[in-house]
This record gives structure tokens, C-alpha cells and sequence, in this order.
């Protein structure tokens, strides 16, 4: 009969080096999609390789972001699905560096855990790959940190860092805004990830609702529209600025259409559009230009919770807003439309010191 395999000491204690290094030796496979012409190497070394030599720029820039999925995670762990968490994260930090107009090279994710649990590590893997490849982002690397004893029983923490590149002279500032340029904004189809602490008072600490409760005016149930992964904008911006912006440089306005573009993340319309406007401009938003997504009106009928909150804090259904010629806003509107993209006309640029304004 066979000795029994004494089980390590660092396993006992919390820490399964074996389990971990087998999830890695899959990770080869399922990260095919998630690649690149540029990178070099395979994931699991001590560092990502990308050749920026091959990138077609003259002078590049590289942009980077870092960021969180918050407190959305908590759906994550109530609900076991997890694979939007992933999908959530990336799209987020591409997004972030899409408004300068840069294109997304390579994300690297932080994955912070209590045990690690296979079925939690695969579904998170997904999101990670699905997100990266619809944005032509190769995933080269990551961390996964065992800390038993540091997070409670199911939790984890995530986080993403997003490297990208733009050409020095078509880098996006918004300082070539000025007063009578048209205000698009592209649809987002949901809370995206911010939002959710008041979200999730509102809704199952105040009004005491069920993942499985509809929403009101939806087919989604409470879970599904909360989870709506975030939406990502980089093709279709990156297709737009190759087409309208075709000036020699973005600090004037002659040859370009579009002069600044605000991804409404954590501060919502009133916190993110102020930071592409000169201080000599203000933003007037119509908010009867569009329909919010249901799930925002029972937040708001659940909380309590007044207007001017509302679009301080949630993107209301507004995921990013470009600030444009008037005259070419039409074209630009037509154009995303073909692409899929629902974009709509819902403000406009006057006289003012770099403030959003709300029309209800």
C-alpha cells in the first residue's frame, strides 16, 4: 500500500503553492486570444515583455492607469459569478486611457485572495481574456497573492493596470474646446463600477429587494442589471478619431472634429466632464435627451435619493460623452449608429468656467 502524501507545511497553514502553480501551467491556452504581434515571452515569468520597437508611431507616448472594481465585488461574492468582475476591470482601465486617445498594448492584474478557489481563478481568467481581446490588449501578466488569515471566507480584491500608447502630437487635453462645440454622449448599459455602495444601500439595506426581484420597466432582474459588465468604448473612439481628427496635431482645432472625450466613472457627469474643459467654457447637459436605464430610477425611488446626486454620483446611462464640432456632431452620431453604438446629441458648450450644467 502506497505512503500516504504528507501534506506541506505552507499548505497546512493556508498557502497552496501546488494548486496555484497548476493554474498557471493553464493559463498558456486560454490566454491565446489575449495577445499581441509585440509581446514576447510567455506569461509566468518574473516580468511582461512587450517590443514597443514594432509599434508604427513617430513619437509615442505611453499612458497608463490603475485601477479597482470597489465595492461591486461584493455582487461577485454574493451571487458565485464572477467572470464580469474580470471583463469589468479591464474595460475600465481601457477606457480610462481611451479619452486621451490612446491605444490599448498590454494589462497586468492583481489578484489578492484568502484561498485560492479553481473555480473562482477560471471564471475571473475569462472575463480577464474575453475584455482584453475585444480590445486588442494583451493580457502578459498578473499576481495572484494567497493571504490567508487577511480576507474574509469567499473575498478577494482585484485590481488592473492598463499600459497604452498614443502619438505625442494627436494626444486628446480638451484645451481646444471652446463655447458652441456639441456635447455626444455613447450609452453605457449599466452602473458600469461605481456607484455600487449607495447602490447597494439603496436597494437591498433600505428597500430589503432579492437578487431575483425585477426591475421595474426591464426584463433584467436586480442581480443581472447590476452586473451589466462595463462597457467598452476603445474601438469605436480609436475608429473615430482616425477618421474625424486628421489634423496635424490636437492642440489646434483646424482639421479636427473631435477635442475632448470624459469617461464618467466614480463623480458621474458634474465630477469627470469638467476635467476636459478650459476654464473659460461650461458643458450644459440636457438630461431629457436621453432615458435612463431603469435600474437608476429604482435606485433613486429606493433611496431617497435627489437629482443632482444622481448624476453626481452614477453615469445614469451615459458611459462617455465627446465633445465635438456641431457641425460634424450629426456625422459622428450616424457613424457610431452604424457601429452598433447608440450615441446621441445631449448638450453643448457655452460660456462659463469649466462647470457642468444640468436641464432637467
Amino acid at each position: 500500500m502506497p505512503a500516504k502524501k504528507k501534506t506541506k507545511a505552507y499548505a497546512e497553514a493556508g498557502v497552496d503553492i501546488d494548486l496555484g502553480d497548476r493554474m498557471k501551467k493553464g493559463l498558456k491556452a486560454s490566454l491565446k486570444s489575449a495577445s499581441r504581434p509585440e509581446v514576447l515571452g510567455a506569461v509566468g515569468g518574473f516580468g511582461g515583455l512587450f517590443d514597443i520597437s514594432k509599434l508604427k508611431y513617430k513619437e509615442p507616448v505611453l499612458v497608463s492607469s490603475i485601477d479597482g472594481v470597489g465595492t461591486k465585488l461584493k455582487l461577485a461574492f454574493d451571487s458565485g459569478m464572477h467572470k464580469s468582475v474580470g471583463i469589468d476591470i479591464v474595460n475600465h482601465c481601457v477606457d480610462d486611457i481611451t479619452v486621451i486617445g490612446a491605444e490599448p498594448l498590454f494589462f497586468l492584474d492583481y489578484l489578492g485572495l484568502g484561498k485560492l478557489e479553481p473555480k473562482v481563478f477560471k471564471q475571473l481568467i475569462a472575463g480577464l481574456t474575453e475584455a482584453c481581446a475585444e480590445a486588442h490588449c494583451a493580457l502578459i501578466g498578473g499576481e495572484t497573492a494567497e493571504m490567508p488569515g487577511f480576507y474574509q471566507a469567499g473575498e478577494y480584491d482585484l485590481a488592473g493596470v492598463i499600459v497604452g500608447v498614443v502619438e505625442k502630437k494627436k494626444m486628446l487635453s480638451g484645451r481646444t474646446v471652446r463655447k458652441g462645440d456639441a456635447v455626444i454622449g455613447l450609452p453605457s448599459n449599466g452602473l458600469h463600477t461605481n456607484g455600487f455602495s449607495l447602490a447597494r444601500k439603496a436597494l437591498f439595506e433600505k428597500a430589503k429587494l432579492d437578487f431575483k426581484d425585477r426591475v421595474p420597466g426591464s426584463r433584467q432582474t436586480v442581480l443581472k442589471a447590476l452586473q451589466a459588465p462595463h462597457t467598452s468604448y476603445s474601438r469605436i473612439v480609436q475608429s473615430l478619431l482616425k477618421q474625424y481628427n486628421k489634423g496635424s496635431s490636437s492642440k489646434v482645432r483646424k482639421g479636427n472634429a473631435i477635442f475632448g472625450i470624459a469617461h464618467l466613472t466614480g463623480g458621474g457627469f458634474t465630477g469627470n466632464i469638467p476635467r476636459v474643459l478650459p476654464d473659460n467654457v461650461d458643458v450644459i447637459v440636457d438630461t431629457n435627451a436621453w432615458t435612463p436605464l431603469p435600474i437608476f430610477k429604482l435606485i433613486q425611488e429606493k433611496g431617497s435619493i435627489d437629482f443632482e446626486e444622481m448624476y453626481e454620483v452614477f453615469n445614469m446611462g451615459i458611459g462617455m460623452t465627446l465633445i465635438t464640432s456641431w457641425d460634424t456632431a450629426d456625422d459622428i452620431i450616424a457613424d457610431c449608429r452604424k457601429q452598433g453604438c447608440q450615441a446621441r446629441l445631449i448638450g453643448s458648450v457655452v460660456k462659463g468656467n469649466g462647470a457642468v450644467k444640468l436641464l432637467r
